[in-house]
């Protein structure tokens, strides 16, 4: 999956919305089909979500398009898919995953709607936003080839701070272990690992601190509310100028130990090292993907 640094969600029955969060230059959007449409508009919001997809891929061929189905449970993700699945979508955002199960029952859908759609590899964003989800992640997280990313959980009213219980901080602490088992999962899988919202939409530099702890963590991009977080995000995952020519500088440095017969060497005051090469290597990989070059 591409290593999207924002994924904002809009509703499916406000078009308007998601030209707006296109405009603020987010990675990916989601038109949202579950919990932020009314029970009574959501059989209309399908036709309205694949007018909107149709209309955003023809003016933005950049912009990750994902689709947030309503639950398996629910009885509506078939209507849901066979009206939105399409040439234009990148993907879909599954709800409610509890088990590598429900990822199979998934993949399954979305073989029989690309068939019909018209669409190709689409991928799955899967939120674990359940005791059992967090429990099976490694589990789910090997459990089809469409999952390109999962979301470690933190939410101050949504359904993992339901399920859990936890009463959310500023800084997060409650939810590391639950957010450090999805980034394992994550990254023993090759998964793209995202972490989730801040739900204060006034206070950005609650927001930066927040986005920057998730980094800190190794989680390579965030979930977002609101168009005017994207920057903010954006900015603390995208690799500076100065990051780069550090990284590039080290591997240099190293490699040209290694051509002198040497294993180390002082590098701006550090020791360094064949590990360190590597990782500076798989760090410029990450880093010139996001920054698109």
């Amino acid at each position: 999956m591409h290593p999207y640094r924002s994924v904002l969600f809009v509703p499916a029955h406000k078009p308007d919305w998601a030209h707006k969060a296109v405009a603020s230059g987010a990675d990916c959007v989601v038109i949202d089909l579950e919990d932020s449409v009314p029970v009574d508009l959501k059989e209309q919001s399908r036709e309205t979500a694949r007018q909107t997809l149709r209309e955003v891929r023809s003016r933005n061929q950049r912009v990750g398009l994902f689709v947030r189905p309503n639950a398996l449970d629910t009885g509506l993700t078939g209507g849901d898919l066979e009206a939105v699945v399409g040439p234009e979508l990148d993907g879909i955002f599954a709800p409610k995953i509890r088990d590598g199960r429900d990822v199979v029952r998934w993949e399954t859908l979305l073989d029989w709607f690309e068939l019909r759609g018209g669409a190709d590899g689409l991928e799955m964003i899967v939120p674990v936003e359940m005791v059992d989800a967090i429990v099976n992640c490694y589990e789910i997280a090997a459990a089809s080839p469409r999952v390109g990313a999962m979301i470690g959980p933190t939410s101050e009213h949504a359904d993992i701070a339901r399920a859990v219980g936890f009463r959310q901080s500023p800084e997060g602490s409650e939810t590391l272990y639950l957010r450090s088992r999805i980034l394992l999962a994550c990254r023993q899988y090759g998964l793209h690992a995202l972490t989730a919202l801040w739900e204060d939409l006034a206070d950005l530099d609650g927001l930066r601190a927040f986005a920057d702890y998730g980094l800190q963590l190794g989680f390579r991009g965030q979930i977002v509310i609101h168009p005017s977080h994207v920057p903010v995000v954006h900015e603390v995952y995208t690799p500076t100028d100065d990051e780069v020519a550090y990284h590039e500088g080290l591997v240099a440095a190293v490699e040209s130990a290694t051509a002198e017969g040497h294993g180390a060497v002082r590098y701006r005051g550090q020791h360094v090292d064949l590990a360190h090469a590597d990782k500076a290597r798989d760090w410029l990989a990450h880093a010139r993907l996001v920054r698109g070059e």
